[in-house]
């Protein structure tokens, strides 16, 4: 995309078959909060590999930090991790 052609930026994308949303979009990172929720999860994934999001939430939630399990399951999915079920 070239903002000095003489094309406008909807003919531009059209001719690229963009949209001119994707091309404006810049995602976001994660919160300093999720970061921390994050640390909490791998520090207690690697003392307990068998807690699924489920359990992770309860442990989270015995430990004050304040969140839900689907935050804990969006967070466990993006780094990666998985329970291994076991008898724990």
């Amino acid at each position: 995309m070239s903002k000095d052609c003489k094309l406008s930026v909807r003919r531009q994308c059209k001719l690229q078959m963009l949209t001119r949303s994707n091309l404006c979009y810049e995602p976001k990172g994660e919160s300093v909060g999720n970061l921390r929720f994050m640390e909490v999860i791998d520090e207690q994934s690697l003392e307990s590999p068998c807690y699924d999001s489920r359990q992770m939430a309860r442990y989270m939630k015995c430990k004050k930090h304040r969140c839900g399990r689907h935050l804990v399951r969006r967070l466990m999915r993006l780094m990666g991790l998985v329970s291994i079920f076991l008898e724990c």
